[in-house]
């Protein structure tokens, strides 16, 4: 029997130009295909992402833009073909909600690198498309392969809306270099990346080395799961660990010298960035690499298999963000805060204060 659903009413926050501050916003969500779960949207982590995108900082944002990929909810409806959720379920929603499913890194479960651009779940196709909106909402409409399960005790789901982006972003890459025993790892940041990269290697068993340019942080980091912090603008603190490393996370968004990391490195070595800045980081000098046959790399997020494997990971070891809980309408305020590191670690948004609003 066939199930009729109808198109949701949804209450959202949306920047219309990049000068503009984010205002309330109304549209709806498409009524579940055979194939779809919606859910309402419970938590919605603020990344720095949402920010870059609300600003047009990397030149590509479709106005109005509803931000947030973050997204923790419950199932209000399913499909007629959909097996793997029911009413009642709590979901995740990332940073993806499509991708052509078709070509060599879709088939591999990397659908974050496909071929054909993924959909993201704000600001519609990577190649150009339809605009889609994010988690900065009361409600949300996704195909089934893109939610994720939530195992988390349900009292600790405004700290898990953030694995979605900012976990999956740190352990993809761990994952990828094999963190774990034996192995010496760098975490550069101390921020919304940064404290979730420090949590996931220290549990994957990894010497944990955190970097940060305030020695007021080496507390912080500690408590989190590192071994030990440097102060990276200690040249002696730097010097120390030269030609040690057998991996390093570059959690920083913002251009800096990479020549001081890539230094740390020891033979086959590979530093991973993973923040996006606005403008590009100075050119790094190739004699550090070629001496040592050291790896300069990136990472995007993960696949929909890894994002589950990190979120079940992430539950069996008890990690969640550490977060600050704001209501909707303070939104353009976390901005400014965010753009200071005047928060630990991570934005979340309660979204009952815009359901009720």
């Amino acid at each position: 029997m066939t199930t009729t659903l109808a198109p949701t009413p949804t209450r959202a926050y949306a920047a219309t130009a990049a000068d503009a501050p984010l205002t309330p916003f109304a549209f709806e969500r498409r009524a579940p295909g055979p194939q779809d779960v919606a859910m309402d949207i419970l938590y919605c982590g603020v990344c720095h992402s949402d920010l870059h995108t609300a600003r047009n900082e990397w030149r590509n944002t479709l106005y109005p833009s509803v931000p947030g990929h973050e997204i923790v909810g419950r199932v209000t409806a399913v499909g007629d073909l959909v097996t793997k959720f029911k009413v009642g379920d709590l979901a995740g929603v990332g940073c993806m909600v499509d991708s052509c499913q078709h070509c060599a890194p879709c088939d591999q479960g990397e659908e974050q690198y496909c071929e054909n651009g993924f959909t993201g779940t704000y600001n519609g196709p990577m190649f150009g498309g339809e605009n889609t909106f994010g988690g900065y909402s009361t409600h949300i409409v996704v195909r089934e392969s893109f939610v994720l399960h939530i195992s988390h005790d349900e009292s600790q789901l405004a700290a898990v809306a953030p694995l979605l982006c900012a976990g999956i972003t740190t352990y993809s890459p761990l994952r990828q270099w094999e963190a774990g025993p034996g192995k010496k790892v760098g975490i550069v940041g101390l921020g919304g990346l940064g404290h979730m990269g420090v949590k996931i290697a220290a549990a994957m068993g990894a010497h944990v080395v955190l970097f940060t340019t305030s020695a007021s942080k080496r507390e912080d980091a500690l408590r989190l799961g590192a071994s030990e912090v440097v102060v990276s603008r200690n040249a002696e603190e730097m010097a120390a660990h030269a030609n040690s490393f057998d991996f390093i996370l570059n959690t920083v968004a913002a251009p800096h010298d990479l020549d001081a990391f890539m230094a740390l490195l020891k033979l086959d070595g590979t530093m991973t960035l993973v923040g996006a800045p606005a403008e590009p980081h100075p050119s790094p000098n190739i004699f550090g690499f070629i001496m040592k046959r050291r790896r300069l790399a990136g990472s995007l997020i993960g696949g929909i298999r890894e994002t589950q494997e990190m979120l079940d990971f992430c539950a069996r070891h008890g990690i969640v963000s550490d977060i600050e809980t704001i209501d909707m309408d303070t939104i353009n305020t976390a901005y400014e805060r965010m753009l200071k590191s005047d928060v630990k670690y991570r934005f979340v948004i309660d979204m009952k204060s815009l359901a009720a609003a």
